[in-house]
């Protein structure tokens, strides 16, 4: 069997490092990774693949900074030469970014078989391009590998057939990589010698709606500064939103960090006390490190921390923020709850692909 694996981001080499450490156990499965470039990335030199034990990719296509019709159209050509040369069994997808459905696109015209890892995800946000991308993708996909049962009531509720091989709720790649790279997870360098391990509050801020509405981002920051009087607050921050914090005049009492790795964030997220976060990823490994999270979006992927308390969904308003935050310090939360799986997800991904009847 071959499997073309097509990634575009960080956080998508992360989750595919895990299915290929998976993939490696069976002689009878080639892996060819597809890099897209989609997002560039300066701490993906050399050490981050050996640090993360990550297979480097068998083509670099180096599609970046272009506008989402641009940058889809060019990755679905490209991507459609990549699989015309390898003819794969499979082509195997990741999340919601464009990357993710230009390689569905590509395969499914081509009539190859398509798996989506982190299938079913809704924000039922259709401004969202990541949204729209989850729904493409899934409409493209032979089998959909759902994280949670939420995620496959989401497809349930849209119409897809309740069949197991087709909708298999097999849990969450971030939580196989968690579990591994816990151990291997680094303090970084610029983190002030007077921050107290698990006591410091961890934040980060990226989704544009936050940084480019500056009413969104002053409220946010103005929180995280009350915060700050009460605990320490760190936030990795990327130069971007720290030029337009300075350029508007935005200010800031709590202690920034350069962009971090992901080794240094597992670090963060296992030595602070709790999380403020707008990140997909960062509001579910909160769960993962056993750490409340205040999510400062207003909706979310992830559910069921809602609903389970570990989580809390307050927008950008303080009042909200701050109430959250004095909750969520006293509240006893069971993290034990397997919403994510048992740590094998890969394991049981390479099991579904290989399966009768799936190839």
């Amino acid at each position: 069997m071959k499997i073309v694996t097509v990634v575009g981001a960080r956080p998508q080499f992360i989750k595919a490092a895990v299915v290929s450490r998976a993939i490696k156990l069976h002689d009878e499965i080639v892996e060819v990774i597809v890099h897209t470039g989609q997002h560039f990335d300066a701490n993906m030199s050399d050490v981050f693949f050996e640090q993360m034990d990550i297979p480097r990719p068998d083509y670099q296509l180096e599609i970046a900074s272009l506008s989402h019709g641009a940058m889809t159209g060019r990755m679905l050509e490209k991507i459609e030469e990549v699989l015309l040369k390898e003819q794969p069994d499979w082509v195997l997808v990741y999340g919601d970014t464009n990357s993710t459905l230009a390689g569905a696109l590509a395969a499914s015209k081509l009539h190859i078989n398509v798996a989506h890892v982190e299938a079913g995800l809704r924000s039922f946000n259709m401004r969202m391009p990541e949204e729209q991308n989850r729904i493409l993708t899934d409409k493209l996909s032979k089998i959909l590998f759902c994280p949670t049962m939420s995620a496959k009531q989401n497809l349930l509720k849209e119409g897809y057939a309740d069949d197991a091989n087709y909708l298999p709720v097999v849990g969450d790649v971030m939580f196989d990589a968690a579990k591994f790279y816990a151990q291997r997870s680094q303090k970084p360098a610029e983190l002030p010698a007077n921050i107290q391990l698990g006591e410091f509050v961890l934040g980060t801020i990226h989704r544009a709606e936050n940084t480019n509405d500056l009413n969104r981002l002053r409220s946010l920051v103005e929180s995280l500064n009350d915060i700050n009087k009460s605990e320490p607050v760190v936030v990795p921050l990327h130069p971007r939103t720290k030029a337009i914090l300075d350029t508007n005049d935005i200010p800031v009492d709590f202690t920034i960090l350069e962009p971090v790795g992901y080794l240094e964030m597992v670090y963060l997220l296992q030595h602070c006390s709790l999380v403020v976060s707008d990140s997909g990823g960062v509001q579910k490994e909160a769960y993962f490190f056993d750490k409340p999270c205040l999510v400062t979006r207003d909706e979310t992927e992830w559910v069921e921390l809602i609903e389970h308390g570990s989580n809390h969904l307050v927008g950008v308003d303080k009042t909200k923020i701050l109430t959250a935050y004095a909750k969520a310090k006293s509240a006893a939360i069971d993290y034990s709850v397997p919403f994510y799986g048992n740590g094998h997800c890969a394991e049981d991904i390479i099991s579904y692909l290989l399966k009768d009847g799936c190839n």
